[in-house]
């Protein structure tokens, strides 16, 4: 009898456990699932020439996401979080395609974002077109970006031909404001997709301007010896100097320059390698009076600006730079697309994307006003600012000096070089 009632009670609890186990089956277990996790592939250059912006790009993109996770996630999508997927272009064009290809066809992600070099940037939205994946920019400048006709891009920062426009703007201005003619330009560049378009655009520019091109000389950004551009630069007596560089040539060049004792009454550089941090460590004094174009920096008068570049700092030990706070926008533009979209479709996520006018919020720490794109997928109203390297009592720094209206308050430009 003991026995029996032994067996009953076995087969009551085995019948319990059978029970357990189909519901589970044919139910799931919604007390350990979570809200769904919105996979973003990041294609970006942690190794190579490019490794430096690409890994202060990583960081701004990773604060941004410990911000939004920490405030609830996308809140359409009860409370998904953001996933950051890295995959390390190595600045080369055929890395960054098959990483393209590989986070759609095996890390099915939502969204694809990158590459900041614009000739791996150019083929690798081609992929994600194909596909119909949305695939965010947040400053590859080459215009033709933007000029292939696709549906599923979109750029925050300003593309080239605002940047070279901007340039000569400033060029004219401070003539103007110094009564200082400048005749002869030198175009020196890396021989990229990125310093190609400049190229192009500045010689268009300097011919309208009636200006003379004396040097237009392109070069190796892995070139470890620039004497040889140097020595051409020094012999074509330009009064001006234009420079593209990524960040090992930008510094190599400036100490170069310097050691040849070149002769200028302004350089004028693009943002990308004279606006990496590494830059002003290296290049020290040689760098004093170098003006460069970017579209942020630290003392730009933005609601929240100086809070978040104090953020980074303490988090990575450096400031923000116009590169990494258009990655951190990036990001919150995603966010805001999301939550409207509220759904993974990639469709759906695209078309918020092409619906975007932020105006507001954390990631808005930027110069301009908005992000809001035109039928190509450009943010129509991304602008520029031009900054001056310069030791005004606390070491080299870099100090906004144009438009005038957006000049550090109390500062004259050095114009031209002493």
């Amino acid at each position: 009898m003991k026995g029996t009632k032994i067996s009953q009670h076995v087969f009551r609890g085995i019948l319990a456990t059978i029970c357990v186990c189909s519901l589970i089956f044919f139910t799931g277990t919604p007390s350990l699932a979570g809200p769904e996790v919105v996979k973003i592939g990041n294609i970006i250059p942690l190794s190579g020439p490019s490794a430096s912006v690409g890994q202060q790009g990583k960081q701004a993109r990773e604060m941004a996401v410990e911000e939004i996770n920490a405030a609830g996630g996308i809140k359409s999508l009860g409370g998904a979080k953001l996933e950051m997927l890295y995959a390390d272009s190595e600045s080369k064009p055929e890395k960054g395609v098959a990483e393209a290809e590989r986070f759609i066809n095996t890390e099915g992600v939502h969204v694809l974002t990158g590459c900041w070099n614009s000739a791996v940037t150019y083929p690798t939205t081609a992929v994600a077109e194909r596909y119909g994946i949305p695939f965010v920019v947040p400053v590859s400048v080459a215009d033709k970006i933007t000029e292939q006709g696709f549906k599923t891009v979109f750029r925050i920062a300003a593309k080239d031909s605002w940047w070279t426009r901007d340039q000569f703007a400033f060029l004219a201005d401070m003539e103007k404001e110094f009564n200082t003619k400048v005749k002869k330009l030198a175009f020196v560049y890396e021989n990229g997709d990125w310093g190609k378009g400049f190229a192009g655009q500045w010689k268009e520019l300097a011919k309208k301007g009636g200006y003379e091109v004396v040097l237009d000389e392109p070069y190796p950004s892995t070139a470890t010896d620039l004497s040889p551009v140097v020595q051409k630069i020094r012999r074509a007596k330009p009064d001006v100097l234009m420079l593209v560089s990524n960040a090992a040539d930008a510094i190599l060049l400036t100490n170069t320059l310097a050691e040849y004792k070149v002769k200028l009454k302004a350089i004028i550089a693009s943002g990308g390698g004279h606006a990496d941090p590494s830059f002003l460590k290296a290049a020290g004094k040689n760098a004093r009076y170098i003006f460069d174009i970017v579209e942020w920096e630290t003392d730009v008068n933005k609601p929240g600006a100086k809070e978040a570049n104090a953020k980074y700092k303490a988090k990575y030990g450096e400031n923000l730079t116009g590169e990494a706070v258009d990655a951190y926008l990036a990001t919150y533009v995603l966010k805001d697309a999301l939550e409207r979209a509220g759904s993974l479709d990639p469709a759906k996520i695209r078309e918020a994307l092409a619906t975007t006018n932020l105006r507001s919020g954390p990631g808005m720490i930027v110069g301009y006003s908005a992000v809001e794109f035109d039928k190509t997928g450009q943010n129509e109203h991304a602008a520029l600012v031009i900054v001056q390297i310069n030791d005004i009592g606390s070491g080299m720094e870099r100090i906004t000096v144009w438009p005038k209206e957006a000049r550090r308050a109390g500062y004259t430009p050095v114009f031209p070089m002493p």
